[in-house]
């Protein structure tokens, strides 16, 4: 069996922002965009996917038609590491290709979003298409949170 190897890396700010490919709301701001959601018409949501779990709620669409609510911040896919979504202003600043090795391998899951603040990994292999009944799961999941 190999060893795992460790890789120490931080954040920083991105040199170019990448383009918003989902929206991603944690805490209260999370519990406003899924409000935002449910006042959305079906024309605009039927080109949106959604996850959530307990912390957090990740919608990902073309970045015209992700929804827009105050503390919301965005993330978009990472050319350089196939399968991992990073904050679309920030970035790690250890090499790309051998985080999302690592990070794919421990997971064993396909997308993840690695985000900076807080700092998670979350899956995005769940993201199911918006609809009334998907937007009530998620809402009844919170409701005891």
């Amino acid at each position: 069996m190999a060893d795992a190897i460790a890789i120490d890396w931080n954040w920083r700010v991105r040199p170019e922002p990448g383009r918003a490919q989902a929206a991603v709301a944690w805490g209260e701001v999370a519990a406003r965009l899924l409000a935002r959601l449910l006042r959305m018409p079906e024309d605009q949501t039927m080109r949106l996917h959604a996850t959530a779990n307990r912390d957090v709620l990740i919608v990902t669409g073309n970045a015209d038609d992700l929804p827009w609510v105050e503390g919301v911040d965005y993330a978009c896919t990472e050319p350089a590491a196939p399968g991992l979504w990073l904050p679309t202003s920030w970035e790690p600043d250890a090499p790309l290709d051998l985080m999302g090795q690592a990070l794919l391998g421990r997971f064993a899951r396909a997308p993840l979003l690695l985000w900076h603040a807080p700092r998670a990994v979350v899956p995005l292999d769940r993201c199911l298409p918006v609809t009334a009944r998907h937007l009530q799961r998620i809402q009844n999941g919170w409701a005891g949170r």
